[in-house]
């Protein structure tokens, strides 16, 4: 596959057919429930796993976010440079086949080692689908489209959150009534597996449908408009106009790291809470918790979209930062989760923390690629690919664990872990966006 250069790109003409573009989306959006189920699938898997490989909490926050985490931002970047050189989709479907190879091979995990090991290639292979597909978009739907596009892509992967849930629930019930041993052709596979390995496997199994689907795509023109650069900034400029903004993107990266800690604190714990102080069964919490967050953190995604460019008008970005603020002032109420006295309420709290973070995460990327100049976007989004992914999944994560196992020693605790670090993050993520608002000038630039 030959090399392309920013040289290479055509100028603007006319752009791929609606169809085409919106297929695309729809492939992706399949493709990004995909990646968020099998990335965090284990967040329902966490008591059996425990329970089979004799493991601690701390131990699974680690397979969960520091095992993904290590390798997913330091991969993403030279992915991202893949994705500026070659096809784009077949990088995608290298990744998708990667990835799902590895949550297969989770199922064969006899301890800490082997699970965080393919926790690894998990990374590494989800690695490849953003910033192939974000590539992809620019160069099908024309500017004024772009943002909805990206939008939608956003929202698939706020749906997998909740279906990691939803899917992996209904599979863990159904394995435990021996429904997977029954199978035609999986059934004699399955039915000599533990039950949350046979989740693991049929995640796996699942990757092969949206390789098929990507492989129906094709590979649109490489784009570059007139008043782009026609070579990439080195690393002096790009470090010497991050360091002009920095007053702005240091705390704005900031605060959508910490947003992020919130939202992974109690996405990947809330399962835990609902299993081990309410009583829930996995297809009560798929049924209930699965449910809430494919809507809740969906909307909360178009919400966020729709609000920030409603108050743009109304102040530019310290307009959109203003919605962005509030919507976490509100969300501090479902950080209290620890406080509620039956699932139903601590359901409720859990809706209420998930729609205002996704509100913010939104509104926060969008200012972010606002600030950040043109030609140095790459840059910045895999930045807070980054931040998203060490301060999030892997602090996030393992935060609640280690309060529950070292300050707490009490599993049935982990709703006050929960609590203690969503509370702290979104606090600090206020002050954040409160300091980079303050530090743009009156049009909010």
């Amino acid at each position: 596959m030959s090399a392309v250069t920013l040289n290479d790109r055509a100028p603007d003409g006319a752009w791929p057919s609606p169809l085409l573009a919106w297929w695309t989306l729809l492939v992706f959006f399949i493709v990004a429930v995909l990646s968020y189920s099998d990335r965090l699938v284990l967040s329902l898997l966490v008591d059996p796993i425990r329970a089979d490989l004799k493991l601690l909490d701390t131990e699974v926050a680690l397979v969960q976010g520091l095992a993904f985490a290590m390798i997913y931002s330091v991969a993403s970047l030279p992915f991202g440079r893949l994705a500026d050189m070659m096809a784009r989709r077949m990088v995608i479907v290298a990744g998708v086949i990667m990835w799902s190879l590895c949550t297969a091979a989770c199922a064969y995990a006899d301890g800490f080692g082997t699970l965080f090991a393919a926790r690894i290639g998990v990374g590494i292979g989800e690695a490849a689908f953003a910033p192939a597909a974000v590539s992809m978009i620019a160069d099908l739907f024309p500017p004024h489209r772009r943002g909805l596009a990206i939008g939608c892509l956003l929202t698939g992967m706020a749906v997998g959150s909740g279906a990691a849930i939803v899917i992996g629930g209904g599979l863990l019930e159904y394995a435990n009534g021996g429904g997977l041993a029954a199978l035609p052709l999986l059934g004699p596979w399955l039915g000599g597996v533990a039950p949350w390995r046979s989740v693991l496997l049929v995640l796996g199994l699942a990757g092969i449908g949206p390789v098929l689907l990507l492989l129906t795509l094709r590979e649109p023109q490489r784009r570059r408009h007139g008043d782009e650069p026609t070579h990439l900034p080195d690393l002096k400029s790009v470090l010497a106009q991050f360091r002009l903004r920095a007053g702005v993107l240091l705390p704005l990266y900031l605060a959508v790291s910490l947003i992020s800690a919130g939202d992974f604190a109690i996405q990947n714990w809330f399962p835990a809470l609902l299993s081990r102080r309410f009583g829930y069964s996995p297809g009560d919490i798929a049924a209930t918790a699965g449910t809430v967050s494919i809507l809740i953190g969906g909307l909360g995604t178009i919400a966020g979209g729709l609000l920030s460019d409603r108050h743009a008008g109304r102040g530019g970005n310290r307009g959109r930062l203003s919605v962005a603020m509030l919507a976490l002032l509100v969300g501090l109420g479902g950080g209290c989760i620890a406080l509620a006295g039956s699932g139903g309420v601590a359901i409720a709290l859990f809706a209420v923390c998930i729609f205002n973070s996704s509100i913010g995460s939104a509104v926060g990327i969008t200012v972010l690629q606002n600030v950040v100049p043109n030609q140095m976007r790459g840059v910045g989004t895999a930045l807070v690919s980054f931040c998203n992914v060490i301060m999030g999944l892997a602090v996030g994560t393992a935060l609640p664990a280690l309060l529950t196992d070292y300050l707490f020693r009490d599993p049935q605790k982990v709703g006050w872990s929960m609590s203690i670090v969503a509370l702290t993050s979104g606090i600090a993520a206020l002050l954040m966006l409160r300091r980079a608002r303050n530090g743009m000038v009156p049009d909010g630039r």
